[in-house]
């Protein structure tokens, strides 16, 4: 049984593939935050701007075997794309590896999906994932030291410690970094730590929520 969200067509908004045409699971369920406001203060993770608890949202559901959420995988990427080239989707949350699993990627494999994923690191990468980004927050057990992109969510610490904590990402087996500004009402002042982060730091790269600019999903 798969518990999901919402479960939508749009474009990556964000980092290395932000852009590109992508079926967007949201898995409910996070390991750092139950999605209840009232947790959040005592949360690992309390920056959260997501809703990922229930399967209320917009194509979300419960799916009672990888079949069934590979096909409704499929028919949302049908409804926007005309064939089956660069099929992609992409697997978030909450935290997506609490439900991600071995059938659910082989199935999709073998209707041709790209599979990628949006982890906060703390939860072992299953084989057979295409692309991996890790989105590591402040106080977890980070333990996926390897990954196809690092999306820093900026500030979780001190600019001084954000420092350090960068420094020690660097000696990390992560191909493309990036910082990205938190969202909220501080978001202009974020965006200009992380740009001068970014211009003293120049491994790595200022990651905008596109999708949030252009009004889409």
């Amino acid at each position: 049984m798969y518990t999901v969200k919402e479960l939508f067509p749009t474009l990556q908004g964000e980092g290395a593939q932000a852009g590109r045409a992508a079926v967007f699971c949201r898995f409910a369920g996070c390991n750092l935050w139950s999605g209840r406001e009232e947790d959040r203060a005592t949360a690992v993770c309390q920056f959260c701007d997501t809703d990922f608890v229930g399967s209320d949202g917009v194509g979300g559901g419960k799916f009672e075997t990888a079949q069934d959420l590979a096909d409704a995988i499929e028919a949302s990427w049908k409804s926007t794309s005309a064939g089956p080239q660069q099929r992609y989707v992409v697997f978030t949350g909450g935290e997506p590896l609490l439900q991600l699993d071995d059938a659910l990627i082989a199935q999709l494999h073998l209707k041709g999906f790209e599979i990628a994923i949006e982890t906060n690191g703390t939860i072992k990468v299953p084989k057979g994932i295409d692309w991996v980004c890790v989105s590591p927050k402040a106080g977890s057990d980070l333990i996926v030291l390897q990954a196809n992109e690092l999306k820093l969510v900026v500030p979780q610490e001190a600019e001084e410690s954000l420092e350090k904590l960068m420094a020690r990402f660097e000696k990390m087996d992560y191909r493309n970094r990036f910082l990205q500004p938190m969202d909220g009402p501080n978001l202009k002042s974020n965006t200009q730590l992380a740009v001068s982060l970014c211009q003293r730091r120049p491994l790595w790269r200022l990651s905008l929520q596109s999708h949030k600019l252009i009004g889409i999903r």
